[in-house]
Parts: C-alpha cells; structure tokens; sequence
C-alpha cells in the first residue's frame, strides 16, 4: 500500500503530536508547586524496582536449570553487575557513562563466559 504525500504527512504529525503530548502531559498534571497524589508518589516508589526485577526474570526465563551449566554464566554476569552497583553506590550507573561499565561489561562477561568457559 502506498501512501500519498498528504497522507505521510498527517501520519508524522499525528505521531509528532502524540510523543510531545506524553512528555508534557506529567508537567501539566503535576506543576512543580503541587504536591503529587500519594498513588503517583507511591509507584515512583515502587515502579523503578518492580521493573528491574521484571527484567531480569524476563532474561532468565529460558535457562534450563536442570542441565548443564544450571545457569552459571547468567548468575555469574548478574553477580558482576550487581556487584558493581553496590561497590560504587551509583544509580547513574547503569543509566549513563556507566552503563558501558556495568550493563555492557555484564554482557562481555556473559558472553567470555558462555563462548569460552562454559563450552
């Protein structure tokens, strides 16, 4: 199916709209004076962890336990990047300039591990 140039342009606005609509609308709901509803304060709370956890379960779903190496090289490269957040204590971590340090040095060992070690 082809598009006429009218109708590509009403997709990109329609698309431009609607990403510029979610990231204003949390500043027009809650003005910075305002103090947020408690349920908003709570899931800021409890959101960031719940996804995490979410995450990882998500990436260790397919590993069969029962046969070798029950899971070794993941719980290795968890117990890495885990380690590296505790020891420096920096939840920009894995979110900026870290993030090559710990996410992508948690896949490089995954993978030195499951290419090399765990053959």
């Amino acid at each position: 199916m082809t598009l006429t140039p009218l109708q590509t342009l009403g997709i990109i606005l329609a698309v431009a709209a609607g990403t510029q609509l979610t990231r204003w609308l949390p500043f027009w709901l809650f003005p910075e004076k305002k103090q947020p509803p408690a349920v908003v304060a709570y899931l800021g709370k409890v959101l960031p962890p719940a996804m995490m956890g979410l995450l990882v379960v998500y990436c260790l779903r397919s590993i069969s336990w029962l046969s070798a190496p029950h899971g070794a090289p993941e719980l290795i490269a968890i117990a890495a990047v885990a380690g590296l957040h505790l020891w420096k204590r920096n939840v920009l971590l894995s979110i900026a300039g870290g993030t090559v340090l710990s996410i992508a040095g948690g896949t490089v060992l995954y993978m030195v591990l499951v290419q090399a070690v765990f053959v």
